[in-house]
């Protein structure tokens, strides 16, 4: 165990799309910053294993940091992702129902929307959704043509090759064990050496709660809910040609099984929502092919069996327990610890907020380094 004497300005802990963006926007205001990742290499868990989306900022109560920072975020990411050359597509997304007794709740959706500053959305009629999805059936649908894909592994490299640029340090395979406070810093102890900084930043993902513990600093939990996905073959691709979700239930956990176009051609099912124990298990009991299919169908009904194939599967960083079906981003300064500040529960939509959160996250280290 090496223990430096050298202080640096800012470590973050966690290196998946929200703790690498943080270290851009943190390094680009000439804080000396450094990344601490358990993992062989960056966006290894959530920031990967998800549906790709660019949210619009529909779903999220008014005035919490979802909504807020969803909107900011997306022409972030949209702005970002031309000038880095990152794949995407503002492709526009349909949230349909099939059902007429449903078209209040449909109206009350787009209603949460527009209150939240979406203010291009439209309540259409099947033969706007036939003429942009033509085999999809559906009575009627909210059209949000903001919203839109990411290639996620591409953003996390551009990411990395600009924190780089930055002179932004990268440990990887280094897993934080422990926190003590002193003398005006946080000295850090990994399983390599000791490192002091002057802030921290805790964007440990579904490891945050563990983190904060570790460090003496504020306690919550972090739920892992488990989300698995099924793949179109190719004979079905052509089905969809953007992004197609169902109606959310109001009390569901998630915003239901849903069909997006990835940046490459394919097109994904899911994800499914569980809540689950381990933090890591990404493969027991997963979701058959049935219920991907028996799902899509309500929107794509010539979809059949031999057409869905087995997927990825993602686990969130959800920062409430079941029965609560809405949970907030936890962001900002630890009530114990003023030099430790949190980005937990960070789940979607986290990938479109990531360059919102991070801005948000460099505003509060100048706080406290001014």
């Amino acid at each position: 165990m090496t223990d430096t004497n050298e202080t640096i300005d800012v470590v973050i802990i966690g290196a998946g799309v929200v703790g690498l963006s943080a270290a851009c926007a943190i390094a680009a205001r000439d804080y000396a910053t450094c990344i601490v990742e358990r993992e062989a290499r960056p966006g290894l868990s959530g920031s990967t294993h998800n549906s790709g989306v660019i949210h619009a900022g529909i779903y999220y109560p008014s005035g919490s940091s979802k909504a807020m920072l969803c909107i900011e975020g997306r022409e972030r990411l949209y702005n970002f992702c031309q000038k880095y050359k990152v794949p995407h597509e503002r492709c526009g997304k349909l949230i349909v129902t099939n059902n007429f007794d449903h078209i209040d709740r449909l109206e009350a959706l787009a209603t949460r929307g527009r209150a939240n500053g979406v203010d291009d959305l439209e309540v259409v009629d099947r033969a706007f959704i036939r003429k942009r999805e033509p085999h999809v059936e559906a009575t009627a649908a909210i059209w949000s043509p903001s919203s839109g894909i990411v290639e996620a592994e591409a953003l996390i490299r551009t990411l990395v090759k600009l924190a780089t640029t930055k002179n932004v340090a990268f440990l990887p395979n280094t897993k934080f064990e422990r926190g003590i406070e002193s003398e005006q810093v946080i000295a850090l102890r990994t399983v390599r050496e000791t490192i002091h900084a002057r802030t921290v930043i805790n964007a440990g993902g579904l490891y945050a709660d563990d983190v904060s513990a570790s460090l003496g600093g504020d306690t919550f939990t972090i739920f892992p809910v488990r989300g698995d996905y099924a793949e179109l073959a190719s004979s079905a691709q052509h089905l969809v040609r953007g992004l197609v979700y169902p109606l959310p239930e109001p009390t569901g956990l998630g915003l239901g099984i849903h069909a997006t176009r990835t940046t490459w051609g394919t097109v994904t099912l899911g994800p499914t929502a569980r809540y689950q124990t381990r933090k890591d298990d990404y493969e027991s009991n997963r979701d058959s092919l049935e219920t991907f299919q028996r799902a899509a169908r309500q929107f794509l009904p010539s979809l059949e069996i031999e057409q869905v194939n087995p997927g990825g599967s993602g686990i969130r960083a959800r920062g409430a327990p079941p029965g609560h079906p809405f949970s907030d981003f936890r962001i900002g300064r630890d009530s114990r610890l003023p030099r430790l500040i949190h980005a937990a529960a960070i789940d979607s939509p986290g990938l479109t907020a990531a360059l919102a959160i991070a801005e948000r996250l460099a505003d509060l280290v100048e706080q406290t380094l001014s």
